[in-house]
């Protein structure tokens, strides 16, 4: 089980993380000399391999804080499945597995014939990808979008960092899918913008992208609930750990597209991406087991205005090229900003509580 550890320091946290980093620069160098034959070409593939990580690493900080924040509440069996499993398929299932499928749905050839192809024809595996973009952002978009605004349409929610907005979100709630008919009309406005066969190919991407959100959240309550009959402590089973899954996946679409930016080679992707993973996993066993989401009281609502931020720039990469560097940037202003936010709250309690103690001295 995680516990709350506060003694343990916070790069302890990282020691697995940064392991695989070594590991993982040392097999990009190689790759880059048996490649290239080169020094040149190897201080690129290790350049590249760095940067890619740093891009996983910008564009995940949100999902390691929703991460922490579904694996406070799962069973300890599950939290150490999704954080051995769990990465294993996030790492070689998002990062090399997705990009595979989606050239052999695409060029209609068998999975050892996309490896084949990104081996040797790396050109020409990119441009399926990239020709795959548009769909593979109205899924991820939509599916994102719903997460995000599921957390702020929420009756129960009772704290705000943006109160006037959030207010409104949270009494809103009352209507039964509203966040659906926000999603939906969305959706509409974007498959006008965009036009002709795309448009359609954008419209049915998104639904599917809906349903998969629901589908996830009612066979994760049907799954769980289950569980609850068994045993009282199994909240947060297996549902849970599809959801965060799938979630996982979605955050990946951006990174995975994006990563053909500055590289076609396949296999350097996986290991710039997969460093950037390890690191996502570290900071989400570091924000369960040392709080962090409870002594930051804002820091989660940042988090996903970064995840409808990117729901809307994966919506608008659609219509316009929008570099990575901006999606990043914008999601870690956000944290930035709701963690300033949160000790500037904390500071505010402590002088309140200092104030009110010296006033019952003085009485």
């Amino acid at each position: 089980m995680i516990q709350s550890v506060t003694h343990k320091s916070s790069l302890s946290y990282f020691r697995w993380a940064f392991i695989v980093t070594a590991l993982g620069l040392v097999l990009g160098a190689v790759l880059g000399w048996q490649t290239t034959g080169t020094i040149g070409g190897m201080a690129t593939v290790f350049f590249v391999c760095t940067v890619l990580a740093v891009l996983e690493i910008s564009l995940s900080f949100d999902n390691a804080i929703v991460n922490a924040n579904k694996l406070k509440e799962m069973t300890p069996v599950w939290q150490k499945r999704f954080l051995t499993w769990g990465i294993i398929i996030a790492v070689f299932g998002m990062r090399i597995v997705f990009p595979l499928a989606i050239v052999a749905i695409a060029a209609q050839i068998g999975p050892w014939d996309a490896l084949v192809l990104a081996a040797r024809e790396p050109a020409e595996y990119a441009r399926i990808m990239n020709d795959a973009h548009l769909p593979i952002a109205a899924f991820g978009g939509t599916f994102l979008m719903m997460v995000g605004l599921n957390y702020f349409f929420d009756h129960k929610k009772e704290i705000h960092w943006l109160p006037g907005l959030e207010r409104m979100m949270a009494r809103s709630a009352t209507i039964k899918g509203i966040e659906i008919a926000f999603v939906l009309t969305l959706m509409l406005v974007f498959s006008w913008l965009i036009g002709g066969e795309d448009a359609t190919v954008f419209v049915h991407c998104a639904i599917y992208g809906l349903l998969t959100f629901l589908a996830v959240e009612v066979v994760g309550g049907l799954l769980d609930a289950s569980q609850q009959t068994m045993s009282a402590a199994a909240k947060g089973g297996l549902g849970a750990f599809i959801y965060l899954e799938v979630l996982d996946a979605s955050f990946s679409f951006d990174g995975v597209i994006g990563a053909f930016a500055l590289t076609q080679n396949l296999f350097v992707i996986a290991i710039g991406l997969g460093i950037g993973a390890m690191y996502v996993r570290s900071m989400t066993i570091m924000l369960v087991e040392k709080g962090t989401l409870a002594e930051y009281r804002y820091l989660e609502h940042g988090a996903f205005y970064a995840i409808l931020i990117l729901a809307v720039i994966m919506y608008a990469q659609t219509l316009v090229h929008i570099p990575e560097v901006i999606t990043g940037l914008g999601g870690a202003a956000l944290i930035g900003l709701s963690l300033w936010s949160s000790i500037r709250h904390n500071k505010r309690e402590r002088l309140e509580g200092h104030t009110a103690k010296q006033e019952e001295l003085h009485a």
